[in-house]
């Protein structure tokens, strides 16, 4: 026996109020004449005992009335499965969690997986009785906030909400959605209450639960879907590895491949695509569980934003056979010159200048006075050139600083005025080193130092310098005369040095700090420096730093994950702008954003779903493409077998768990036979009720037919 009201039980402490009373009611008896003492103890012996006996049948008729009336409040109900033929079935609250992951696509000789899921669920429907309800769950996605908190209680509704549930691309999880069973159950008041777990079973989607007050006492069938074990090539990661993106230039990329299979796989095929045209292939050989790199050569034939596609072979669990990407070919590579005051800027706006590339160089500059820098909004440019600024004021530090952390790129050139408090300012705020002065005599034609060590392996260097006979060791450089040269120490940041000269000092260092870089050059592009402008190496140096710069930020689109909130910083808008997304299918989404410094921050939720490429657009222009793919959790198909499921969800109940193997014990019918038969039950209150009645007129006939006896003076 069972109640469904336990704490109501607290009342039977009331049945001792009738003893209470009697023990405290003694009432004094009246002052008789008798005319022998010894016919007095005779009338007082024979009357005290027909008091009491009739004063203990009240006592006893009065606790039993009331201790009844607690108990029919408190509703006790009698289970077992030896009354099935004596009472009706109790009624039950059920939770339902169905597995609507992506591995749910997959199929055995009984059909796909989701289709066997929803038939299970169906049948359970069908046995629903009058004062049922049956909560609907499914796991994929943010239990928390699915909302699921209204209980069918007609089979009809609930059976058109089974069907209507589709395959999501969410992560997927029993064990949260387990723990909103048990939340949905602690409101629920009838009898029953059970959790039924229709799924394959996934290792990926049985973790621990992210959920608290998950142990309650509630029982838990586990259901599972699926005699197959299934293997599985997926793409998981897509890198692209040059950091100098231009046309006709190759560019190196590779993908990341797993084998989530028992078998070594030889020779296995990877493409990838570029605006819907295969543009390389490569073969790799695959271990079980280890993610193996395959690496692609791809040479961009235009600029702009490009789609593109990894893809692999055909296996019998498609969505996660491709991997989008994008890649940024810069259609303008927006620079700004900021000129110190008496520095020569003529050689880099000549080399930079469209005249001379004739337009094969996508550069757009604008050169402006080192007084005018404080009102430029630098966000609306890929790189800012600082050409010998003689004094940088704390707020220009910070926000030279706070655009390059950003994703910004500077190219720093030293002047013969500077400061050294306001130069070391900003290379502290950077996290580098510091400006310990000159070395040579200014206006002294004679060359002090020359190149030393260059750090060939760095993508600033690809191609650049002329390598014979296959020897490292025999690089030809072009080696400038240096005249005048500021002498930098690095610091312990986030730092390299690019070109050594041969006094130890650096040439060209780079610093990284935020999601930016900024160079620092030793020389101006000034002839009194060095002869370096008139060099050979100073155009293609020149515009290697200018690719490398701009493409801080974007040399590729963000990847994300669908189904994953995420946040989209997207430089140069105004703080009025409003950004959309267009979708793969075409549909246009408004997210939620807000200004940051030079940028806005869009904040995409849960609900986009769809994988592929969104366009980022204000009104008609194009700012960016984003990729979004599927979770890379649902790709392992590794599944528990049904006692290895029970054990893991054991875990996190004091209740009963048991695993309702369809295949053995004769399908989906069989099985909810045996639980009807477990379910059933019958309430005792109306039981308890009539016999607190009958206790009560009892007691008040007794009650009424007991008077007070007296003895005749």
């Amino acid at each position: 026996m069972t109640f469904l009201n336990p704490l109501l039980l607290l009342g039977l402490a009331a049945a001792a109020i009738p003893l209470i009373i009697h023990l405290f009611n003694f009432r004094r008896p009246r002052k008789i004449d008798f005319s022998s003492l010894e016919f007095l103890k005779e009338l007082q012996k024979s009357t005290m005992q027909r008091v009491r006996i009739k004063q203990l049948l009240l006592l006893l008729l009065r606790t039993l009335a009331i201790a009844c009336l607690v108990l029919t409040f408190a509703r006790p109900t009698l289970m077992s499965n030896l009354v099935g033929g004596l009472g009706s079935q109790a009624s039950s609250s059920i939770v339902l969690v169905v597995d609507n992951s992506r591995s749910m696509q997959m199929r055995d000789a009984q059909g796909a997986y989701y289709d066997q899921a929803k038939e299970v669920a169906d049948a359970l429907i069908g046995q629903m009785k009058a004062g049922d309800e049956i909560y609907l769950l499914p796991i994929s996605g943010d239990v928390s906030s699915i909302n699921n908190d209204v209980a069918y209680s007609m089979p009809h509704l609930a059976r058109e909400a089974v069907q209507d549930l589709s395959i999501s691309p969410h992560p997927g999880s029993i064990s949260d959605a387990w723990a909103k069973s048990v939340r949905l159950l602690d409101e629920a008041t009838n009898l029953n209450k059970e959790i039924y777990v229709i799924s394959d079973f996934q290792q990926t989607a049985l973790v621990d639960s992210t959920i608290d007050g998950a142990s309650e006492t509630y029982r838990t069938y586990l259901l599972p879907i699926g005699t197959r074990d299934h293997a599985n090539v997926a793409v998981t990661d897509v890198d692209i590895l040059s950091r100098i993106i231009e046309v006709g230039q190759p560019i190196r990329m590779e993908a990341t491949l797993v084998n989530h299979g028992e078998d070594v796989i030889s020779g296995y095929v990877a493409s990838v695509f570029l605006e819907g045209e295969r543009v390389a292939q490569a073969t790799v050989d695959l271990e079980p569980g280890i993610p193996t790199k395959a690496t692609f050569v791809v040479t961009p034939q235009q600029r702009g934003w490009l789609t593109g596609v990894v893809q692999i072979e055909e296996d019998a669990f498609t969505s996660d056979n491709i991997r989008h990407f994008t890649l940024n070919v810069p259609e303008q590579r927006q620079l700004l010159i900021v000129r110190g005051e008496g520095q020569e800027s003529s050689f880099v706006e000549l080399a930079l200048s469209t005249s001379l590339t004739r337009g094969r160089v996508g550069f757009e500059l604008e050169t402006i006075d080192e007084k005018d820098l404080p009102v430029k909004r630098l966000g609306t440019y890929n790189t800012v050139i600082l050409i010998g600024p003689r004094d940088l004021s704390s707020g220009e530090i910070a926000s030279l600083s706070e655009y390059v952390e950003e994703g910004g790129g500077i190219l720093f050139f030293p002047g013969e005025a500077g400061q050294a408090e306001d130069y070391n300012a900003f290379f502290t705020e950077l996290g580098g080193g510091e400006f310990t002065g000159f070395s040579g005599a200014w206006l002294e034609r004679q060359s002090i130092a020359s190149f030393g060590r260059i750090e060939l392996e760095h993508p600033l260097f690809e191609g650049v310098f002329e390598q014979q006979s296959g020897f490292r060791e025999q690089i030809r450089v072009e080696n400038p005369s240096l005249y005048y040269v500021m002498n930098y120490s690095p610091g312990n940041g986030n730092e390299q040095t690019l070109i050594q000269l041969s006094t130890r000092f650096p040439f060209l260092q780079e610093i990284r700090y935020g999601q930016g870089s900024a160079f620092v050059l030793a020389v101006a592009p000034d002839t009194r420096w060095s002869d370096l402008p008139q060099r050979g190496l100073f155009i293609p140096l020149l515009y290697r730093c200018m690719y490398y710069l701009s493409s801080t930020e974007a040399i590729a689109g963000e990847e994300l994950i669908v189904g994953l909130p995420n946040d989209l910083r997207i430089s140069g808008i105004a703080e009025a702008d409003r950004l959309q997304l267009v979708a793969p299918d075409g549909e246009e989404i408004v997210p939620e954003q807000r200004s940051l410094f030079g940028a806005s921050l869009i904040e995409l939720d849960a609900s986009f779903e769809l994988p592929g490429v969104y366009d980022v657009q204000n009104g008609e222009a194009l700012l960016r493409k984003v990729a979004m793919n599927l979770d890379n959790r649902e790709s392992d198909l590794s599944t528990y077998d049904p006692d290895e499921a029970k054990e893991f969800m054991e875990g996190y109940t004091d209740g009963p768990v048991r695993t309702l193997d369809l295949a053995s014990t004769g399908g989906a019918t069989r099985v909810l036979e045996e639980l009807q038969q477990e379910k059933t039950g019958m309430e005792l209150w109306n039981v308890f009720l009539l016999l607190a009645l009958i206790f009560l007129v009892i007691e008040m006939l007794v009650a009424r037919q007991w008077r007070p006896e007296a003895v005749p003076a």
